[in-house]
This record gives C-alpha cells, structure tokens and sequence, in this order.
C-alpha cells in the first residue's frame, strides 16, 4: 500500500497522545495515511474529508464516549461501509459489537495483534457483520 490512496487512510481516534502516536507511527510503517482525531466531535468531520477504509476508536476518552459516534457512523449511508474496530482497556466488546464495531481489541496490545486483525477486516476475512460472528 502506497500513501496517498484513498484505500490506505486510517483514522484513529484516541486521547492518549503517546498511545496514538505510537499507532500512528506502526500503521505509517505499514504504508498507511493516518490521522489523529483525538476527541468524540473530531471525528465525523474528519472521516466525511478523508473518507478512510478504517477508523481505529477508543471507546472512551477524556471528552466522553464514543460509542455514540460509532452508532452515527452506521447510520449515515456515506459511512456506514468504514471498517471500525473500536479499543479499550476493559472488555466492552458486546456493547461495541451491538454499537455496530466490525471488531474490538482489547488494550495492551501488540502491534502485530493489531496488523493482523486490520489485514484480516480489510481483506473480508475478519469483518464481523451486523456485529454478530453467527450472522
């Protein structure tokens, strides 16, 4: 993947700004175009500019929770196709996946967990439709 194509660009989102650095510099490596939107109102205007293939969220950061614009995400017919793997250091997998998340992953992890999952969603492999693995 080359930088500068529509299919590589990836936003994440997250507060933490050694933590999203660090995401930030492991998915650039990859040949992703990644953006930080650190904070919940960031986050659609920059995904309707950039129109990524994946959004990386943290459910919660220091100006709420995210979950409320995930479930925006799903209802806007220009969105609603981002692969959107949702973050966090508890299990909020059920209510992420109910939310419309094509995935979650659970905080620590490592950098080839994450790599791997991302290659596996964008390949269809992984995706998680309707946020039930049974559907």
């Amino acid at each position: 993947m080359s930088n500068g194509e529509i299919g590589s660009r990836v936003v994440v989102v997250d507060d933490d700004q050694v933590f999203s650095g660090l995401l930030k510099t492991v998915l650039e490596f990859e040949g992703y175009e990644v953006t930080v939107a650190p904070w919940p109102d960031d986050v659609l205007p920059t995904v309707r500019r950039l129109m990524p293939v994946l959004i990386l969220m943290d459910v919660h950061t220091g100006r709420g929770d995210t979950l409320g614009v995930l479930r925006d995400i799903r209802a806007d017919e220009t969105l609603e196709r981002i692969v959107v793997v949702m973050t966090s250091g508890m299990d909020r997998s059920p209510e992420c996946l109910a939310a419309g998340a094509d995935d979650f992953i659970l905080k620590p992890f490592s950098p080839s967990e994450l790599l791997t999952k991302i290659a596996g969603l964008l390949s269809g492999a992984g995706r998680i439709e309707g946020g039930n693995a049974d559907s």
